[in-house]
Order: C-alpha cells, then structure tokens, then sequence
C-alpha cells in the first residue's frame, strides 16, 4: 500500500502544471533574471589598472630613476611607450587617462578630471617628494650614500598582510542565488500542503474518500510526504544544476554538504507546508497565501530583495536570523562557499533539522487527533 500510494502521488503531483510551475520554472525564470540583472555588479567593482602613456625623449632617459619607479607599478597602471604624437591621439581617443612628459620637468597631460588622473598625479607627486627628499640628504650630508640613509628614504615597506579570510573571493551576488534557493525550498511548502488537504476529509473529495478506506491513515500521509520530498529535491537540483551550469553561479566544491543542504532544504519547506496546512483549518486558497506571505517574508529577511537586510538582522536581532528557515538555508550555503570551518554550516543545518521535527511532530499530532462526526 505505501508503494502503491506513493508512485500515486507522485504522478498526481508530475500532472499538476501550475504546482510544477511554481516549484520549478518560475525559479529557474526567476534565476535567469537575477543572472541579467546582476551580472554586471562584479564586473563594475574590479579594479581596472589606469591606462597612462609615457613620452620617449631625452629628458626620460636622463632621468632612469622615474622608469624604475614605474615598473614597480604594474599592478596599478597599465603603462605605454610612445612618441609625443602617438601620447597626444591615444588622450584624445580616451585610450588612456592621461600621458607623462619630461620637457624639462615631469608634466602630467590629461583631457579631464577624475579618478584616474587622481591616481597618476599622487603617483608622480610622491616620486617628486620624494626625489627631491633625496637631493636635500646628499646635499646636506654626502656620506649618505654609504650610509645607506638614501637607500631608506626610496624604499617602501609593507606593514600589511594581505590574508584571505575565506576561501573563495568575495562575490556581491552570489547572496541573492543563495537566497533564490531557500525561496525554491520553502516554496516545497506548495507540495506538503497538497498533500495534507488531500488527506483531509473536511478539505477535499479525496481526503474524504480516503478517510473511508480501510487503510492506514498514517501510512498514506508518509507516503505522500516521501512522494513530496522527492519531487522538491528533483526540482531543487534541477534548478541548482541550471544555476551553475548554465548561468556559472559558483557554490564552491564541497558537493557532499552542498547536496546535504539540499536535502535538508527540502524536507524543511515540505514540512512547512504540511504544518500550515494542519494547524490552520481554512480552505486551500486561504492557506496558499499564508505560505506565500510567510515565504517571501523570510526570503527578505533572509537579504532576496535587500542584500543588506541579511546583515542588519543578524546585527540588531540575531535570534531572528535563528528562527528563520530562509536564512538558515541561505547562511549554508554562504558558510560551504567563504568559510574553510564547517561550525557554521552544521549549526544552521541541526538548526533546520529541528524545525523539521517541530513541523512534522506538529503535524503528526494535529492529524491524529482528527475526527469526523459524519463523511
């Protein structure tokens, strides 16, 4: 009877085209969108080296000094040789910021003001500084030479570090994914609720008749949970597969916890659902609007709509960020892909564990406890 009932329910739910849209394509319509919409953040904020060009004369090649200090620029300009005429055309083609000329003196040529040109003029105004700090040392003191004093007034030291504090780069983007797949989970509740109404005498034809039959009314509900669970888990990895595949969004390596997450994803929206559907004793259109209403709240807490938002709740009210399904699904994912600890990860997952077993016990006890005078 349990299998019998299960491959049942799951063709009833394969045949139902606006749950298979909801839970599937608008997800992945929903990802395409974020994809064209955000794709163009990450590129906005790398840092693009300055183009500057560089005018070849005899001033420049009596002044070795400035050209040594320059290739210890590479990773900030991106530096031309060229001829006077050459400089002059690239400016005026805005192929570069701007070009640097020794005629006698060190000029900076540019067309405009910004932050480019902002950059090579403090670049040249510390070369200056400091070439003429050097001058003022010998003049005063010539045995500066062997002192070694000029030496470390040219040098410069790096007081700083640089340590990654995760694993993988920082991506502004990769938040709203992660959030799109705990609104798939929790839209899972679609199904659990279903399967609840269609239990329920009082609720639908076919809880009513099912009600009648002599068969184990527990046995149907697990089966039809399990039926549930199945079809938002093939979904939910259809949609991360197109994610990463298609769209090149990246959740890290760690395949085992990331199918974890989805797993417990799963369970955790389709139980939601049934819960609604057990403690609120209203007509299914009724209770589809609470699961979405209470969806999409979490989904915004949780930083969808306002990637800020992830952070000024867990800021000023974390146990808000605790309580949240959405959030908990969502901070997995962020902990599989920045952190190299996993504490984070199994704490938001046994956190999600416990909302199933609230959701299911709920659930459980509500529909045992009920009882018809008459069908």
């Amino acid at each position: 009877m349990f299998l019998f009932n299960y491959r049942y329910r799951l063709k009833c739910i394969l045949r139902d085209r606006q749950l298979m849209f909801w839970t599937l394509l608008f997800p992945i319509l929903l990802a395409t969108l974020f994809n064209l919409a955000l794709s163009n953040i990450t590129t906005a904020e790398e840092f693009i080296k300055v183009p500057v060009a560089v005018v070849e004369n005899d001033q420049l090649d009596a002044n070795p000094a400035f050209t040594t200090a320059l290739e210890g620029t590479d990773e900030l300009f991106a530096v031309q040789y060229t001829t006077r005429a050459e400089a002059e055309a690239l400016l005026n083609d805005n192929q570069i910021s701007g070009y640097i000329v020794f005629e006698p003196d060190l000029n900076l040529v540019v067309n405009q003001s910004g932050l480019n040109q902002t950059i090579i003029r403090g670049f040249l105004d510390d070369f200056l500084q400091s070439s003429a700090t050097i001058v003022t040392v010998i003049t005063e003191n010539p045995t500066a030479l062997d002192n070694g004093i000029v030496a470390g007034v040219s040098s410069r030291s790096e007081y700083l570090t640089e340590v990654s504090a995760s694993q993988s780069n920082p991506d502004p983007i990769v938040n709203y994914f992660y959030t799109l797949i705990a609104m798939t989970c929790l839209y899972g509740g679609f199904l659990g609720l279903k399967e609840v109404v269609a239990i329920q005498a009082d609720l639908s034809d076919v809880g009513a008749r099912i009600n009648l039959a002599p068969t184990n009314k527990l046995t149907v509900f697990m089966s039809s949970m399990l039926a549930a669970t199945t079809i938002q888990l093939a979904e939910l990895l259809i949609l991360l597969a197109f994610i990463i595949g298609v769209l090149g969004i990246s959740f890290g390596n760690q395949l085992g916890y990331i199918a974890l997450t989805c797993v417990i994803g799963s369970l955790t929206g389709v139980t939601f659902g049934a819960f609604i559907a057990s403690v609120i004793k209203k007509g299914e259109g009724f209770l589809t609007g609470i699961l979405i209403a209470s969806t999409m709240t979490m989904c915004f807490l949780a930083g969808m709509m306002y990637a800020d938002m992830k952070y000024i709740v867990t800021t000023k009210i974390p146990i808000l960020a605790y309580l949240n399904p959405a959030n908990l699904i969502t901070d997995s994912f962020y902990a599989l892909y920045y952190y190299t600890s996993h504490t984070q990860f199994f704490t938001d997952i046994l956190l999600l564990c416990g909302f199933i077993i609230v959701f299911s016990a709920i659930t459980y006890f509500v529909l045992r406890r009920q009882k018809y005078a008459s069908l």
